[in-house]
């Protein structure tokens, strides 16, 4: 199961840590959603999901301000003795000194950020999903062809970095070579990435490993992109028979998802960069609602259609 550290957290979202006296390089984020606990400040701890960052915004602050004096204590120990992550107050609202005494004593880290409870808790969510959501990684090159991600495939040595330089070069920008680290944020949708070690090099067999942001500028590379469309290179085989005309999808699956996936004969004089541009192109267009393969078998039936008039 994916974790992301506290740490991680803190410096992502720009936190501003007021217990600084505890320890939390153990502390862990297990899941992407939050809580905002104003039911169990009022004493309801049903379905309390206290495994959760836990988000003070306006309106459970000034719930807070409102308990008397004498009930402050009883009522914050009882919710900071649950094993929370953190607890985040939005707004640059400052916890009253019993509430941060009673939690350095449950050892709870308390956060104060800048930012509106909406805006923090959105973006907050978005990120986590991202981080959290399940990941693999597989060989292959990622590149972002016209806003397209197109996930190239194939044996080692069958030229996919050779096809991305060549994108590069025209223009298209470079998400990963060699492994990619493709993670599912929802049931639609698949992100890739590269892993730290490796983003924004290629290796080329016999010149080596070249950095791509500093040959061609920040322009040619990016760190995620979603994966819209897989391309497998494979040898050719003159006793195989390709789809020549692309009536029907083939696809392949990543973590249960299911995206297009064209498989793509390789032989010498077939220019892979600019079959790997019109296969994006061409995907992109079919999104938008025209199919050239079934505007040609239209034309191909109208035809048809008509001779057989003709010969009546």
């Amino acid at each position: 199961m994916s974790t992301v550290k506290l740490k991680t957290v803190i410096k992502k979202m720009e936190l501003e840590n007021l217990t600084p006296e505890l320890d939390i390089s153990r502390i862990r984020i297990h899941q992407p959603d939050i809580n905002r606990p104003a039911l169990q400040l009022a004493g309801y701890f049903e379905h309390f999901e206290a495994t959760r960052l836990q988000i003070i915004g306006f309106v459970e602050y000034t719930y807070m301000e409102s308990i008397p004096i004498e009930e402050k204590e009883r009522v914050y120990r009882e919710f900071l003795s649950f094993d929370i992550p953190c607890v985040v107050f939005c707004r640059n609202l400052i916890p009253d000194p019993v509430f941060v005494k009673i939690a350095i004593e449950e050892k709870v880290p308390i956060m104060v950020t800048k930012k509106p409870t909406s805006s923090f808790m959105a973006e907050i969510i978005r990120w986590l999903n991202v981080e959290l959501a399940p990941c693999i990684s597989i060989h292959g090159v990622l590149v972002d062809v016209y806003g397209v991600g197109v996930l190239i495939t194939g044996e080692s040595g069958i030229g996919k970095s050779e096809a991305a330089l060549e994108l590069i070069k025209r223009g298209h920008r470079l998400v990963s070579d060699d492994v990619v680290e493709i993670r599912k944020v929802s049931d639609v949708t698949l992100i890739g990435t590269a892993p730290d070690i490796t983003r924004h090099f290629i290796e080329l067999r016999g010149i080596g490993i070249v950095d791509v942001k500093t040959l061609f500028g920040v322009s040619s590379v990016r760190d995620t992109q979603n994966i819209d469309l897989a391309i497998k290179l494979e040898e050719w085989d003159k006793d195989k028979e390709y789809d020549r005309l692309g009536l029907e999808e083939e696809y392949t699956e990543y973590l249960g998802n299911k995206i297009v996936c064209h498989r793509i004969p390789i032989r010498p004089g077939r220019n892979l960069a600019i079959i790997c541009e019109s296969a994006a192109v061409n995907h992109r267009q079919k999104m938008m609602g025209y199919n050239a393969a079934q505007e040609l078998y239209n034309r191909v039936q109208n035809s048809l259609a008509k001779s057989r008039e003709d010969d009546d």
